[in-house]
């Protein structure tokens, strides 16, 4: 008889992190909270084009509008969390949504054009509320499994976001699924009023306008090669996503996007339920490393469906775990006063990397072959970790000459 073989998956430091208080509920209003805001590009696209008679060069840059206008809000819209609290920026945000929502439908698309800028820059911030909520309600030493969490919470978010959008303007119109796409990310902004997440840990002081700290002494070299990395990441993921459509549709199989970008999904959410019950930690700069020299060679399994969802799985499980250590690190490396600004920041790295990553894709596919999307992304990908490596060799170098605290002389030798 064959020995029973038994796997055993570490739970616990999901248990211990879903059991500080306040984190529980977090997560659940995040996941559901997205879900509108990740449907927003996919409504907008289907407005421009089917509503506004349109092409889709039309509607790309009115997503680009409102890209470039999350990218230039998160940071400001963060320092007024710092400065304000959480929520009155939920206010203000919250009454911009709700006019861009309602009013978008019957623009025409010259003025669409800039209301979607204006409407990203006082988008709802609810990604990095979330992030910055995590920092303050859990430990340092428990916070990989609930960035983890939040990771897989994200991806869970993208898989049903944009196919409810299709379906809802399949099943009624653009148009109506706009006014519902509003409302929801209206009710998001109320939830998250109502749960008020603390943004700040908790220190027995008043609470109050938080302490202003000079930006020289935490946007250091460091902190800045976590955003490099987190915008390289998600340029390989940008790239990857419209590298994936072009590779089935050169083959001819073009009906089966949806499975393989719901097997490399999955493989995102098993590689981010691993990452967060590990008990090491992973550098950003290795994850993104990994994720990117693992994309490279994606597109040689192209030739059928299921060679390509084979392909993708490596790098598909490196997605969320990257993301996750990204957010980690920036929670480590800003003062908990700054906290919002620079989960602002992150957010729009992550923005910028997945609005270079898909029409540079684009560019290189249309000059050359579908394969090298791929390529050209992950190479990308790479170079950016090898500028970044100096400064992570330096700060090792710099751990390793630094004398131990005074007080580990006076540990005892035995155990």
């Amino acid at each position: 008889m064959a020995p029973e073989v038994r796997t055993h998956v570490n739970m616990k430091p999901y248990r211990q992190a879903l059991a500080l208080p306040g984190l529980r509920s977090l997560l659940v209003v995040a996941v559901l909270a997205r879900i509108p805001l990740t449907a927003t590009g996919v409504t907008l696209t289907f407005h421009v084009v089917f509503d506004l008679d349109r092409g889709y060069g039309a509607a790309g840059l009115v997503g680009a509008a409102v890209t470039v206008g999350a990218a230039i809000g998160g940071p400001i819209l963060g320092r007024l969390v710092d400065r304000r609290g959480l929520r009155p920026v939920l206010v203000l945000t919250g009454i911009a949504e709700a006019i861009f929502w309602s009013t978008a439908p019957s623009l025409p698309y010259p003025l669409l054009l800039p209301a979607a800028f204006v409407a990203g820059s006082l988008a709802l911030p609810i990604f990095s509320v979330v992030r910055q909520s995590i920092a303050a309600l859990v430990p340092e030493d428990q916070r990989r499994p609930a960035y983890a969490l939040d990771s897989m919470s994200v991806e869970l978010s993208f898989m049903i976001g944009p196919a409810l959008a299709v379906a809802l303007v399949t099943a009624i119109s653009a148009q109506t699924t706009m006014y519902l796409v509003g409302g929801g990310i209206v009710a998001a902004g109320i939830a998250l009023w109502l749960v008020n997440p603390p943004i700040r840990e908790a220190t027995g002081e008043p609470s109050g306008p938080a302490q202003r700290v000079p930006r020289r002494e935490w946007l250091t070299p460091r902190l800045l090669a976590v955003l490099a990395l987190s915008t390289a990441a998600t340029l390989v993921l940008g790239g990857t996503d419209v590298a994936v459509v072009a590779v089935l549709r050169a083959s001819g199989e073009v009906g089966w996007t949806g499975a393989v970008l719901a097997i490399w999904a999955v493989a995102s959410l098993a590689g981010g339920f691993a990452y967060g019950a590990v008990h090491r930690s992973f550098s950003p700069l290795a994850l993104t490393a990994a994720l990117a020299l693992c994309t490279i060679p994606v597109g040689l399994g192209g030739a059928h469906w299921w060679l390509l969802c084979l392909a993708l799985i490596p790098a598909g499980a490196l997605c969320a775990p990257t993301i996750a250590a990204g957010s980690d690190a920036v929670s480590r490396l800003a003062p908990a006063q700054v906290r919002g600004e620079a989960m602002g920041l992150h957010g729009s790295a992550v923005t910028v990397g997945i609005a270079i990553g898909a029409p540079l894709a684009g560019a290189v596919i249309d000059a050359s072959s579908p394969i090298w999307g791929f390529v050209v992304t992950g190479a990308l990908g790479a170079l950016v970790t090898l500028v970044v490596l100096p400064i992570e060799l330096r700060r090792r170098r710099a751990a390793a000459t630094t004398p131990p605290p005074v007080e580990a002389d006076l540990t005892p030798a035995t155990r």
